[in-house]
Parts: C-alpha cells; structure tokens; sequence
C-alpha cells in the first residue's frame, strides 16, 4: 500500500515515501501506527459533527495499518485502543488544538516549493546563526522569522539554526520537551509556514538547520510511549530517566522511527541539515551506532548532502572522523571548550564545568589549535578522564561559539557573557570567534550584543510546572550569589508569563551606539572571514596558534598568498611580535578593535609594525594582512 504514497523531492536523488503517519495517496490516507500496548486498535477521523471509527490490522512487530478512502488532507484523527480515550498519532504531522488533542492530516506535496536552484551548504563557509522562532522576532512566529532574513544575510550570516520545532504541551518551550516529533508547533504557524520559510531561505541564499531530540520525550504529552512502552528502556539510565531505547528489545522500530522523523525534515521540508540534541544521552551498546547510522542515511537523502551536526559533551574525534576511516562521519559537533575557556578568562567564571578551566593564554592557544582543549585528561567537574585526541579531525567540524542558548539560558538570570564583561574584552571574544579556523556560531541577538536575557522558560499543567519551578530554583542552591536563604526568588519563574517576554529580542536596539559599534564588528569581521578563504573554515587538522604571554595570543591563518595575523590580548600592555612576523612579509594593519565603527570610547592601540610591538591601552585585538593579499 506504501508504494501509492511515495513522492519525488525534486531535490532529492531518491523517492520518499514515509512509512509512519497519516500520508494522503490520492483521494485516500493511508494510516499506520506503531502501538504494542494494543490489543484492540481503533482509528477516529472527524466527519462532519460526529466521527466514523475504523479498524486497523495490525502486522508483526505491533505495526497497524489501514488505508481510508474519501479522508483527504485537512481531516482530524485520533486512535484509541483497549476501550481508552482517543489519543493522538504519534508521527502526527500536525496539533492544531495541541499535542493532547486531535491530530491533523497533511499533504507536503500541496506546497508549491520554488527553490530548485538552491546548491545548499558549503561546510567552508558555513557560519551558524541559532535562534529561538518564539522570542526572536515580532509575534514569535515562522513569517516573523523569514521577515528577518535579509538582515541576517546582510550581516554574513550563511545558515540559520531553528531550535526544536516538535511541538510541546502549552504556548511557549525551548522545544527540548518536545513530545509531537513530526508535528511543527502550532505556537509558529502551520507546516506550511514553516515550509515557506525554507524556501524564502533558499532564495535569500541561506541554509537551514532544524534542531531535534531524541535523547528523550518531554514529561508532558508523550504518547508514544503510551502506544509502545518499548519506545524507552530501564537497561540505561538518563538525567530524564528510562533511555531511548536504541540496543534493547524492539529498538529496530525504535531506530526506524527516530531515522524516518529526521529524513522528514529533510525531504518535507527541505531542510539542509541537523543539530542532533546531546547526544552523549543516545546510549547505544550495539554493534552499529545509531548516530553513525542516522548521519549516513540523512547523507544519502539529497544532492546536495545535508549536514549533521551534535551536541556532545564527550570530545569524541570518533564522531566527527570519516566512515571510511572508521568514524561516525558527522559534519560537525558542538566544541564547548573553546567558549568555557573564553568564559573563565575573560568573566571569571569558577563554578560548575568551569572549574576545569584555568581560563589562561596558553589553554585558549590549545584549544584553538586542536578543536576542543580537553583531549583525555582529568575533568574534576566529570570526575573521570575526558576527550580523545582530535588531531586527524578537520578544524571545520568543531563548531564553536561565545553564546548560545544552553550557555545563556543555563544560567539562573538567562545573562549573556556580554552582560558580565566590559565591551572592549566582548570585541576581543568576537574576533577570537570569527577569525577561527572552525565553524562559529551566533546566537540570535549577540551581534548587537542585545540587552535581554534568555531565559529558561515552560507552560506545563499547574502540578507539573510548580516542580520545574522548584526544580530550578534548587538546581542553582550552590552557584555563587543563590545560596542565602531567599536568594533562590531572584530566580525568574520559568510558568510566568514575564519570564518569556523578558526574552524576546529588541529589535529597537539596533541603532543604539554600544549595540551599533556590535553589530558593525561582526558584519566586518564576517565580510573579512567571506572575502578570504584564509579565515573560512579550514579542511586543516590543526591552527596555528600560540600563546605570547599570559594575557595573549597569536593566530596565524593563511592560503595561497593570503597571509593575516591575529593578535588578541587582555588587558592593557606591550605585546613583541617580532617572532611572530619573521618571515619577512610586508604587513598591514587591516583591523582593530578600537577602530570608530567599533568602539565610540576608542582607545586606540599603539602599532609599531617596524619593531614589531603592539602597546593595548586595554582588551583588544588587531588583524595584520600581508601586503600582496589582495583585498
């Protein structure tokens, strides 16, 4: 029966033809569940006032399935089995009402895409911009987004990274307590908005990345579960309890299900990649692993290749290694170390994962010059040893970042690392950040360096959000400033209302001096990184890096005869680089951070190319390019 459903993505090298859901065929839908809690399945489709009841068959491996005629895109749905309430399908495409009620019947194919002559992502030249739909932009919805996007092409950003989509219980989520996996929350719009988003994307010339998770279910809403328990299994442990289940009994269907929910994205909505939620949580015995077999299928889905990227706090260089050399072959992964290191450095910060930083020179020359700093050594934070050796890894897959929403939003008042330090220390981290040989990412706002925090924000049923609220407020009992009694109320209430709307952007703000002279540095800085294949991403398997002093480093990046040198201190003094340009080139003084569009304190650095010095007057960074270079 599949074989009616299938349709051909233009852009795609094969026909898809998803085996979960409800997919209209041709003046029928073809319904299929997996559901092994059922003895007794039933289907409910709307009708008018009332509702007609069907009865699936089910096949092996507690798969049910039915094809109706006369149901047609638009139809509402439900099943319920063992006489219980109607509950909705779990690969449901859409919730109209919310994830706790009826699900809704939708054809992809209705949508007239326009974006055929997209080439899709370059990993070179790839720079990440993540941002939240419901606090991003005007109403928090899909058309605000893509009202944006000029903007965020005019400043050198090449992709946008969508936060999860799946919809959630309540109005408002980050989306990593998503429960409707195939369904685009109704808080941003219907699919096709969605879908008109990637296509004014597509032709404003960036990619798009859609973050997902299946590491765990939200605690709220999560019928899939209900319909087939084995979804998850007690054999592993998880920070929300029983695991995903991807090596025990019945994780075939498990495996099936989370492969074909990513391959959705990619072929219903043209997505051109995806950011894969922690995925040291997916924990996977077997013989062949899920993250390796989800990156080669969602590889094999389109010309041009989608990427995968993961969040994993593991440092695994296996991840991001080739298949043909035995590794996982992900385009990406997310390398925190680089901004924990920035963090201690320059905030100061001692708490939490950051004491396994010392915040010096010397620890961001490594990082820089590796990917990640920590490659097998003692992690007091994790208590055990930690990372592996990146060193046959391209620089390119290592994504870092100075703010992003876990970095933010972790953290008991939502503060940006902008917050925390004076603006001429917060230009020397953005031009660490762009001038790097991996792939940066901005998070929504950073380049103006926005006043408003991001948040922790919910909108579970009452019981439930009154212990996320607990929750939080205990979590942060033991960080420096929470630990006297009544210090935990400074902390904003995830349920309330205020909490959200304190983190939605301003977009006022822009013209403002300090967040102009921002916004300034990181549209040059990006135009520069786009201008010279010398600072994209680099296919290298190392930089060129060192550390000159305690409160200096030095960044060399060349290609061809394109050659610049970076210098980046903090705090005022004489920096010598004289070892760092002896090889006779003619250099010239292409940027710093003191220069007006910048800074409207300016306190310029005193250059002395002859003699190779450099005296700061305070935190700053200057870009040298040699002379033959052309631009």
């Amino acid at each position: 029966m599949g074989a009616h459903s299938a349709s051909r993505d233009p852009g795609a090298g094969v026909t898809w033809d998803p085996f979960f859901g409800a997919v209209p065929i041709g003046g029928a839908t073809r319904f299929r569940i997996w559901a092994t809690a059922a003895r007794d399945l039933r289907l409910h489709v709307a009708c008018g006032s009332g509702t007609k009841i069907h009865q699936p068959v089910c096949s092996p491996g507690g798969i049910w399935e039915i094809e109706v005629p006369g149901v047609e895109a638009g139809a509402h749905y439900a099943y319920s089995f063992d006489k219980g309430d109607p509950r909705p399908d779990p690969a449901s495409r859409f919730q109209p009402d919310g994830v706790h009620a009826w699900s809704e019947v939708i054809d992809p194919r209705r949508f007239q895409w326009s974006d055929g002559a997209w080439q899709g992502l370059d990993p070179a030249t790839v720079v990440i911009y993540e941002l939240h739909v419901g606090t991003f932009a005007g109403r928090g919805t899909f058309g605000d987004v893509a009202a944006r996007l000029d903007y965020l092409r005019s400043i050198g950003v090449t992709a946008i990274e969508l936060m999860p989509l799946a919809d959630f219980p309540g109005r408002r989520s980050w989306g990593y307590d998503g429960v409707a996996l195939f369904a685009p929350s109704r808080a941003y719009g219907r699919p096709d908005d969605l879908r008109a988003l990637v296509d004014r994307a597509h032709h404003t010339g960036l990619g798009v990345i859609i973050d997902v998770v299946y590491n765990h279910l939200g605690p709220e809403g999560a019928y899939l579960s209900q319909f087939s328990p084995e979804f998850l299994t007690a054999k592993h442990a998880t920070p929300w309890g029983d695991a995903v289940n991807l090596d025990d009994t019945a994780c075939e269907q498990v495996r099936r299900l989370l492969i074909e929910n990513a391959l959705h994205w990619i072929h219903e909505y043209h997505a051109d990649g995806l950011r894969l939620d922690a995925t040291h949580a997916l924990i996977d015995t077997s013989d062949r692993p899920f993250v390796a077999e989800l990156t080669r299928c969602v590889h094999e889905a389109r010309t041009p290749r989608p990427l995968v990227f993961a969040e994993d706090s593991r440092n695994l260089a296996e991840m991001v290694t080739d298949a043909a050399h035995g590794g996982w072959d992900l385009d990406g992964v997310w390398a925190d170390d680089l901004h924990h290191v920035l963090r201690s450095a320059i905030a100061g910060d001692t708490h939490g994962y950051y004491a396994d930083y010392a915040g010096t020179a010397h620890e961001l020359a490594d990082t820089l010059r590796r990917g990640w700093l920590f490659v097998g050594q003692h992690s007091r934070h994790e208590e055990g040893p930690r990372g592996t050796d990146p060193s046959e890894v391209e620089m390119r897959r290592s994504v870092i970042c100075v703010q992003n929403h876990d970095q933010i939003g972790n953290r008991a008042l939502g503060d940006r690392l902008h917050h925390a330090i004076d603006d001429a220390s917060w230009r020397v981290a953005v031009v660490i950040l762009l001038v790097a040989p991996m792939t940066p990412l901005l998070f929504m706002g950073q380049e103006w360096a926005a006043s408003t925090p991001f948040l922790f924000f919910t909108d579970f049923e009452p019981d439930l959000g009154r212990k996320v609220v607990e929750g939080r407020r205990r979590e942060f009992r033991d960080f420096p400033g929470f630990g006297s009694p009544g210090a935990a109320e400074r902390i904003p209430d995830p349920q309330a209302d205020q909490t959200f709307e304190a983190s939605r952007l301003r977009w006022s703000e822009l013209s403002a001096p300090r967040h102009a002279n921002s916004l300034e540095l990181h549209r040059t800085l990006l135009a520069l990184r786009a201008q010279h294949l010398a600072l994209q991403a680099s296919s290298a398997y190392t930089c060129d890096a060192t550390a000159l002093d305690a409160a200096t480093i030095v960044i060399r990046r060349s290609r061809d005869r394109a050659r610049f040198v970076i210098c980046a201190r903090l705090g005022e003094g004489r920096v010598d680089l004289r070892e760092a340009l002896v090889d006779g080139t003619a250099w010239q003084t292409r940027l710093t951070t003191e220069d007006v569009p910048f800074a409207s304190d300016a306190r310029p650095a005193r250059i002395d190319l002859a003699r190779g010095a450099i005296d700061f007057a305070r935190s700053g960074a200057v870009i040298l390019q040699s002379k033959e270079s052309k631009g």
